[in-house]
């Protein structure tokens, strides 16, 4: 017998649920569905910090290790107010079968702090990261659990990360991935979500026989993922009529001129100021007449309340749970291609296992390297995907899950768990 936890918050019985969906699709016993149903680990830390001002405050930090069945946890650290623990838990869940998907020797896990870093000076965020790093060294480990940048977070955090870990275990650049690169980064790390999401858009033109000059793309979202599949979208000649922030968006119905934006916004503009489009707004985004939708922001963008207004013909999710799930049911039913997160977003955490793969060995990759070895990943994962949801007759995300959980049972199966 195993105790049931108390109910899990609503985002993670979403979750679950497609678990459960997908388990019974491939008869899964229960005992294997019982040690997947909740995370292995959670820990809820108090990150004190003092602030510039004197004053100390208290901020929730979380680590999730929801499954390490086919390896140590991986999974990134997200600084954002709403990083609570019903969050955390459903990423470090996608990350599980995010990894699988994609053949990594690697479980998932998840990591968040509930603070607000647009508000934070860089002292302040640095004092954060070590002390959060202080109070989850126990959980991870280079052969444990492997943390690295997402929402929030990036490359100077994960330095700070690094060293935070160094100073109590000893110099050791393989505890974190997403590092800059004089410290141990990989080459290529940086724009390798934007880039596994134009290997899958240009991938899926190629399958549809679909002119890339004729497939206009709108792009949510203009951080390190949304920022990266603009750039690379755009030297390809796709036209990306529409591009978005936190503060709103810009739009140019014949395609905008990525490489002047990107000038623009060094140069200390604002996006949504751009000269090159009209000002919308990211609900006008989302409902705007294009051939692909890329929500590469934050989670639950397309919802009940604005699904009927999505008008593209494919959704590539570069960001983590973009659809909600009857969301993702209706636009489904309306015969709307999506390309789920698991398999959209999965370049980040591949050239995340290149740069741990490389901190291990001692021995830097060439960019060219990891470029070749990102697009074979992210290729035969994509492939194998089609092909299963062509032959039993099912959507991308149920295959995705299909071949992810049957993976994870495996493995569990394997180490003798059942």
């Amino acid at each position: 017998m195993v105790t049931t936890p108390s109910s899990p918050p609503s985002r993670y019985k979403e979750a679950v649920k497609l678990f459960e969906e997908t388990a019974d699709a491939l008869g899964l016993e229960e005992e294997v569905r019982l040690l997947l149903r909740m995370p292995h680990r959670e820990l809820h830390v108090e990150v004190p910090v003092r602030m510039d001002d004197g004053s100390l405050r208290v901020f929730a930090g979380y680590r999730v290790q929801h499954n390490g069945a086919r390896g140590p946890y991986k999974g990134g650290v997200r600084f954002h107010p709403e990083a609570d623990l019903d969050e955390v838990r459903t990423l470090a869940a996608l990350m599980t079968w995010k990894c699988a998907l994609v053949d990594l020797p690697f479980g998932g896990a998840k990591g968040g702090v509930q603070c607000d870093p647009a508000t934070m000076s860089k002292t302040e965020l640095n004092r954060l990261t070590r002390r959060y790093t202080q109070n989850i060294e126990h959980i991870i480990g280079v052969n444990r659990d492997i943390p690295a940048p997402d929402m929030g977070t990036n490359a100077q955090t994960m330095a700070w990360m690094m060293d935070a870990y160094g100073q109590l275990h000893g110099y050791t650049p393989g505890i974190v991935t997403g590092k800059p690169v004089e410290l141990g980064g990989s080459l290529g790390r940086e724009s390798a979500t934007g880039r596994g999401i134009f290997l899958m858009l240009q991938t899926l033109c190629l399958d549809l026989d679909r002119d890339p000059a004729k497939t206009s793309l709108a792009i949510q979202g203009y951080g390190n993922v949304g920022s990266w599949t603009a750039r690379l979208t755009f030297k390809a000649g796709f036209p990306v009529i529409a591009v978005s922030d936190i503060f709103g968006g810009i739009y140019n119905e014949g395609g905008l001129d990525i490489e002047a934006l990107d000038k623009h916004l060094e140069e200390g503009g604002a996006l949504a100021e751009f000269p090159g489009g009209d000002t919308i707004t990211n609900a006008q985004l989302l409902a705007l007449p294009c051939k692909v939708l890329i929500p590469a922001a934050a989670g639950d963008a397309v919802t009940e309340a604005n699904c009927d207004d999505v008008r593209a013909e494919i959704i590539i999710e570069g960001a983590n749970h973009p659809l909600v799930a009857n969301a993702d049911a209706a636009l489904n039913e309306r015969g709307v291609l999506i390309v789920p997160d698991i398999l959209a977003n999965a370049g980040g955490v591949i050239v995340s296992y290149f740069e741990w793969t490389q901190n291990i060995q001692r021995f830097a990759w060439d960019e060219e390297r990891v470029q070749h070895e990102l697009e074979r990943a992210l290729l035969r994962a994509y492939r194998t995907v089609r092909e299963l949801s062509r032959e039993k007759e099912m959507t991308m995300r149920q295959a995705a899950y299909f071949i992810a959980v049957e993976r994870v049972a495996q493995a569990i199966r394997l180490r003798g768990f059942v």
